[in-house]
């Protein structure tokens, strides 16, 4: 059976999914999904096989998968990381021919705004865009390094969160700076492209005619930005220059007047690096709260700061949504995705009250089932939650590429 493994490397797990090349995209092409990631101390490598899998790859192993071993010295390694999940993969494939693996890049800069295989050529152009992704670039690059050594001959594909962007209007795009710098490639970029074109797909069976509309699509984690999409395009988004701009994240601070970097710099002293790991690390429902950057602890926990991180988070949220429905000229629906846009009820609510001069009702008892679609009769706004799938997406542009599909997902 032809397949291809998909790897989304980022700073403490590595996920990766596997699909039978016959048949994709549909359900059954599947064959397993896995995480390896840090948990306390311990290294933990997490898989679920799909039930066509069982008897395919796995005959007699059990559908979910769950080991753990040391971390040494505790820290989480990628190198350590990557070895459990190749030995979970020489374990299961009996039957198995590795045709192609795809790789989530986050940045592509100006040079790539599509998928594209990887040679020696395309690994420096990334690597020389770390500064611009310094929390997830390296380790996407290491991953695509690692698969090299291992499957020297197998032809890997990289694909960016910043493409789905790529073909906004150059308004859109743009800085009030010096053209040089423009030139220079100083822009706004955006991400979480895989998660929107997925999503973008998706908006015709979910919204009918609306998707063809005004929609702004809110990709709600520990990484956190907007969308504005009409007609399946990337009109504009929250993240611009860098993964930092845009909404308050989970450890990130999201849209900042940057005279607060020239007074961290300058009147208080800070280096680039304590910056950087202020504004990436330490800020956002973390800094903001002192507890947690985990929304779940934040809505559970009886403290008052906490109560202020997410009052903060939902405020951003409803105050961007206000610009991209401007930029779109109005809006016929909204769309929850994402870690806690799938799952955290109160925070869609809370969001959704804060846009009701858009149009927006809500409907509770939806809200609270994670229906499909969560709007009231009477809303304007077609309102929806949808899980997204990047990998999916992921496997779809790699089969593309090395000629063994049409790019579909869904």
């Amino acid at each position: 059976m032809d397949a291809v493994l998909v790897i989304n490397a980022g700073s403490s797990s590595i996920k990766f999914a596997v699909y039978s090349v016959a048949g994709f995209p549909q359900p059954q092409a599947l064959i397993a999904r896995g995480h390896v990631a840090q948990v306390g101390d311990q290294l933990e490598l997490l898989v679920k096989l799909s039930a066509a899998a069982m008897a395919a790859v796995a005959a007699g192993g059990k559908p979910t998968e769950r080991s753990q071993s040391p971390l040494e010295h505790g820290l989480f390694n990628h190198d350590t990381a990557m070895a459990r999940m190749f030995a979970w993969l020489d374990a299961h494939q009996a039957g198995l021919r590795l045709v192609a693996v795809g790789h989530r890049v986050v940045h592509g800069g100006s040079q790539y705004s599509a998928a594209v295989r990887v040679n020696a050529e395309v690994l420096r152009d990334l690597t020389a865009l770390i500064p611009l992704a310094p929390l997830h670039q390296p380790h996407n690059l290491q991953a695509i390094r690692a698969v090299s050594q291992r499957w020297p001959d197998v032809p890997q594909v990289a694909c960016f969160d910043t493409a789905f962007h790529a073909h906004q209007a150059p308004v859109a795009q743009a800085y009030a700076l010096p053209r040089e710098l423009s030139a220079a490639g100083v822009r706004r970029y955006g991400f979480h492209g895989l998660s929107y074109e997925y999503i973008a797909g998706q908006l015709p069976r979910v919204l009918g005619g609306a998707s063809q509309g005004r929609v702004i699509v809110a990709h709600l984690g520990n990484g956190a930005s907007l969308c504005a999409i009409k007609a399946g395009r990337s009109v504009a988004s929250t993240m611009g220059f860098s993964a930092l701009d845009g909404l308050m994240m989970g450890s990130r601070c999201g849209a900042l007047d940057p005279g607060v970097v020239l007074y961290l710099l300058q009147e208080m002293h800070l280096t680039a690096a304590e910056v950087s790991d202020l504004l990436y690390r330490r800020s956002g429902l973390l800094g903001v709260s002192g507890i947690s950057s985990d929304m779940q602890v934040l809505l559970d926990s009886p403290e008052p700061h906490a109560a202020e991180a997410v009052a903060l988070f939902v405020h951003r949220i409803v105050v961007e949504i206000g610009a991209l429905a401007a930029a779109l000229g109005g809006l016929d629906a909204l769309v929850f995705s994402a870690g806690i846009g799938e799952h955290a009820a109160p925070i869609r609510a809370r969001v959704c009250e804060g846009c009701a001069w858009l149009g927006v009702v809500l409907d509770d008892a939806a809200n609270q089932r994670a229906d499909t679609l969560i709007h009231a009769p009477s809303s304007r706004v077609q309102v929806a939650v949808l899980p997204t799938d990047e990998e999916q997406m992921i496997a779809a542009h790699t089969l593309r590429d090395v000629g063994l599909g049409d790019g579909f997902a869904g």
